[in-house]
């Protein structure tokens, strides 16, 4: 068989699986394992999946610069907004991340609710300001701009400094194993510090984000008290969150 067709074989087969292994690629394409396990380095070094101990996972799908997800998924995105609304009530302390899908929520927010924000997304700031009763505290830092986002410790140290009652975050990567995960390392900083900083913490995700891993991680995957999803909550695929006591909305 051809390098090429191995290839497609392995891509194939983690589509339909979300996840491949060394040893059962290498009896289905009749080769040794350190032959599958330099097929998958290289698909790796090209960004068609994510490699990882004894296999390999999908990579999220979608874009990674903001100014590109703006407008990706815009309709599972706006339902996954009017889903986290109902989480929101007067008188929380509420971290936004820098997501797509939180500034959907932030653009929703009723005019009566009265909200502390804290966050380190100049989109969401911008929409606050003109929010009479969302008070809102923005983290200072190095701005990110393929995210439009701050970064580094100052940022850190600031979201160190709240106990949240709630923590939205903009997923790109969820996996029952690996965990919650994302492309970038300094920006996966300083979500891992939203998370320490919050009661509860709400990942928002559609559903071709799940099973996926990128290279940088955030938390462990039974950290998240909820997820919620551009699908109804009773999909099979949800059944692996939901045994780690994870809300699926």
């Amino acid at each position: 068989m051809l390098k090429e067709e191995r290839f497609q074989l392995i891509l194939t087969q983690l589509g339909q699986d979300q996840k491949v292994h060394l040893t059962d690629l290498s009896h289905v394409l009749k080769v040794s394992e350190d032959t599958v396990r330099r097929d998958i380095k290289e698909l790796a070094d090209q960004g068609l999946l994510k490699s990882v101990r004894g296999g390999a996972v999908p990579h999220s799908p979608g874009p990674h610069r903001f100014k590109d997800r703006v407008e990706y998924g815009n309709d599972q995105k706006q339902i996954i907004a009017n889903k986290a609304l109902r989480f929101l009530k007067d008188g929380q302390v509420a971290i936004f991340d820098g997501g797509t899908s939180a500034m959907l929520i932030a653009q929703a927010l009723p005019k009566d609710i009265q909200l502390t924000v804290v966050t380190n997304s100049f989109p969401i700031a911008s929409i606050l300001e003109e929010h009479e009763k969302v008070e809102v505290l923005f983290a200072g830092g190095r701005l990110l701009k393929n995210s439009f986002v701050t970064i580094g410790n100052e940022t850190i140290q600031y979201f160190r400094k709240f106990r949240a009652d709630i923590c939205f975050s903009g997923i790109c990567s969820i996996h029952p194993e690996l965990g919650v995960t994302g492309p970038d390392y300094e920006e996966s900083e300083v979500k891992r510090a939203m998370v320490e900083s919050s009661r509860e913490i709400i990942a928002l995700s559609t559903l071709e984000k799940l099973g996926t891993a990128e290279a940088y991680y955030v938390c462990p995957t039974n950290q998240l008290t909820t997820i919620i999803t551009d699908q109804p909550d009773n999909l099979d695929a949800f059944e692996i969150y939901k045994v780690m006591g994870i809300k699926m909305v």
